[in-house]
């Protein structure tokens, strides 16, 4: 029964994570013009909330990376793992067709003002509250980012991300109720540090899930980046390397001790 909870837990964290986190940028983007650090403030919210939400009854993992890191360090059975993957992009996608039916209208009229035809190529403007890009829309005027650099930052921002939560999560700390607090804040530091390179995805599921959503509401191959499979190796290999070679060293360091 317990795994059921587990897979329950993934599910409502992983909603309600990618719900306020998306919906932030979707406020950015439609709305109000948030800063950078306020979106990215939003996110450290998001996830702070998710995991304090569902951590009494399941591992809160809420990311694939996180997933795979903790069944590599035997802190999750393998069997399980399919089972929360697929609860975390179930999540993702719940989350994000909720959003999608709330702000569709107002999508439209934004697409209208700025003379996008949602489908065609350009029209990626209007889905990034849903899937990454790189370089962030907001930025491609004075960035440069290719395939290979998106994937080592995802890369890097995913390893750093699962580092962290095995340090904080290794012993009963006496802070240990703050540590959503302070996951939350790494993920909000992470994406100021990534955000205008690759909108900082870090989180298979996060990216994968409204991406799925954006692409059959109408922008098709536009909800998807220019270089054909490049969302797939920046935005889930690249992060599961990341958060691979993370669980690695950080059963080297216990070894050694």
């Amino acid at each position: 029964m317990k795994k059921y909870h587990d897979v329950f837990g993934e599910f409502i964290g992983s909603s309600l994570m990618v719900f306020m986190g998306c919906g932030s940028v979707a406020i950015a983007v439609l709305y109000y013009p948030l800063s950078l650090w306020q979106v990215a403030l939003m996110w450290s919210l998001a996830v702070t909330l998710a995991i304090y939400t569902v951590k009494g009854f399941s591992h809160a993992h809420l990311n694939p990376a996180v997933t795979l890191a903790m069944a590599i360090t035997q802190k999750t059975k393998w069997l399980n793992v399919p089972m929360y993957f697929l609860a975390q992009l179930a999540g993702a996608v719940f989350a994000s067709f909720v959003l999608y039916a709330l702000i569709n209208k107002d999508l439209q009229a934004f697409e209208h003002a700025q003379a996008l035809v949602r489908g065609e190529v350009n029209s990626y403007h209007s889905a990034v509250m849903f899937g990454e890009f790189f370089p962030n829309p907001g930025y491609e005027s004075s960035l440069q980012v290719s395939p290979l650099k998106a994937g080592v930052a995802e890369g890097i921002g995913t390893f750093v991300l699962v580092l962290v939560i095995f340090i904080l999560s290794a012993k009963e700390w006496r802070f240990h109720k703050w540590v959503p607090v302070l996951i939350g804040l790494l993920v909000g530091g992470i994406i100021l540090c990534l955000a205008p390179y690759t909108q900082a995805g870090i989180n298979p599921a996060r990216d994968f899930g409204p991406r799925l959503v954006a692409y059959f509401s109408g922008w098709g191959e536009a909800a998807f980046p220019a270089v054909r499979w490049s969302f797939f190796t920046v935005y889930i290999v690249s992060p599961m390397v990341g958060g691979a070679a993370a669980a690695l060293l950080f059963k080297r360091i216990i070894s050694m001790r």
